[in-house]
């Protein structure tokens, strides 16, 4: 893929996280690609996917995703985010949250992204669910 096809597929891939749509994003993997989230299990597959994007939707139903940058590193594209929304979805702390983090992509010949893993600061995370963003 090159540089501006690469662009345009994060500039999607983000919109894809904006949409409250959980299966728009996982239709930028592969049928059997695969996504973990800060070295933990792996979502494997489309559905499992979806439920792990649909975990922040339904946790952050004003989520907004932004794409920082898209690079190409080695063997891999980095996709760096900033993700801000108000925890008011079930059980919520009605608190601002805004992350930065970013993902390994591993494209396939498809075109699709085959894996990624991704990063944020989970510790960051955790206070400002409790304590919102900027207080602390």
């Amino acid at each position: 893929m090159d540089a501006s096809t690469l662009q345009e597929f994060g500039m999607r891939y983000t919109a894809a996280w904006c949409s409250q749509d959980a299966a728009r994003v996982a239709a930028f993997f592969a049928e059997d690609g695969s996504l973990t989230i800060n070295g933990g299990a792996p979502a494997a597959g489309r559905a499992a996917i979806a439920a792990s994007a649909q975990g922040f939707m339904t946790a952050f139903p004003d989520l907004v995703v932004g794409m920082d940058s898209l690079d190409v590193e080695r063997d891999n594209v980095v996709y760096r985010w900033t993700l801000t929304g108000t925890n008011t979805g079930p059980g919520g702390t009605g608190k601002a949250v805004r992350i930065t983090g970013y993902e390994e992509w591993m494209i396939g010949a498809d075109g699709l992204i085959a894996a990624s893993l991704g990063h944020f600061d989970e510790v960051e995370y955790q206070r400002q669910l409790k304590a919102g963003f900027g207080d602390g």
